[in-house]
């Protein structure tokens, strides 16, 4: 990889010109250590209107040309769920740095072989769980930490939307990864595990298999050591809350919608009123994630303190343990 210690902003490469890919690089114009050097797709045309559309500087109409490009530091995969072991696997072959978007990979044993990539090759490596790093999330965190709420015991957190039945779509295709753990349900599974800073000793858990063969909704009970707990669910063909509860023995935290919010509400035991905090951020929230990234390119470390990869690798092997309770087993493996 190019040397980027002591320079001061990091160039980005995007492969993949889809949703996920175009609402990260309109985040990229509110990163401060950013810079919007390539991306890549599968046809020029698909690359070029995305580079003109969002700014970035070279187009190409395949993703190997992009990883020859030596103008590019890190890469943000944004492709399908079942290609993003191929993928990040053929950007840290091209010695690039990766920024990979939720789920990592399929199962357990993908991932690990990214990360035992990436560390033989000494290059920095992320999950694109975002939400980590978003302030609302952060500032819950903080509270934690002080001991606002006391105690943590118990977790509610749930994430879920109602997607129009579209058989042969991404999310109800199981040739495509579909259902909704790995699209929905890692988020409240990484956020338990953020939360608790430990994985569970116990795991419950039920799902509803719809009848293209993909979980449409699922539910889950992690219980921890000292009798901590968490309730998590999610959801594809359900509008949930998309809220998480925090309780503690002295209080408790609300984050409404999660995942993308901007408010945290602190209920201390024995306040009549919440403390309430608003986050007044004007970019989506994907920035945060970028600049995590490029700080860490910027200082010579390879993993981000915020979510490690063996962090990552907890929660992959959660998941699969999860879905093997239901029987399920993706296409891809």
């Amino acid at each position: 990889m190019t040397e980027v210690v002591g320079r001061d902003k990091v160039r980005w490469g995007i492969m993949g010109t889809g949703w996920i890919a175009s609402q990260f690089a309109r985040d990229l114009e509110h990163a401060g250590n950013a810079v919007k050097a390539a991306v890549g797709s599968r046809t020029a045309g698909s690359a070029e209107k995305f580079a003109a559309e969002y700014g970035f500087a070279r187009a190409y109409g395949s993703y190997d040309e992009m990883l020859q490009d030596p103008e590019v530091d890190i890469i943000y995969v944004a492709t399908p769920h079942p290609v993003h072991k191929e993928n990040v696997m053929a950007c840290l072959e091209a010695g690039k740095a990766v920024l990979c978007e939720k789920p990592f990979t399929m199962n357990t044993r993908q991932l690990e072989q990214l990360v035992e990539t990436a560390r033989d090759r000494n290059l920095f490596l992320m999950e694109g769980m975002w939400t980590r790093f978003l302030p609302p999330i952060a500032q819950a965190r903080a509270w934690i930490a002080e001991g606002r709420i006391g105690e943590v015991r118990l977790l509610q957190a749930d994430f879920g939307f109602r997607v129009g039945w579209e058989p042969e779509g991404r999310l109800l295709n199981p040739d495509l990864g579909g259902g909704a753990l790995l699209d929905a349900g890692v988020y409240p599974i990484s956020f338990a595990s953020m939360i608790f800073g430990e994985q569970p000793q116990h795991v419950w858990s039920t799902a509803n298999i719809g009848e293209t063969g993909v979980d449409e909704q699922f539910s889950v009970l992690l219980s921890y050591s000292e009798g901590r707990s968490a309730s998590l669910s999610a959801a594809i063909r359900l509008n949930l809350s998309n809220e998480a509860v925090i309780y503690g023995t002295e209080g408790k935290i609300r984050l409404p919608l999660f995942l993308a919010g901007k408010e945290a509400y602190l209920h201390v035991n024995g306040q009549d009123e919440p403390e309430k905090f608003t986050d007044d951020r004007t970019c989506i929230g994907y920035a945060f994630e970028a600049e995590e990234a490029g700080r860490c390119i910027l200082e010579g470390r390879t993993e981000s303190n915020t979510i490690r990869l063996d962090e990552s690798l907890e929660i992959m092997k959660l998941m699969d343990t999860i879905r093997g309770q239901w029987g399920l087993r993706y296409k891809s493996e």
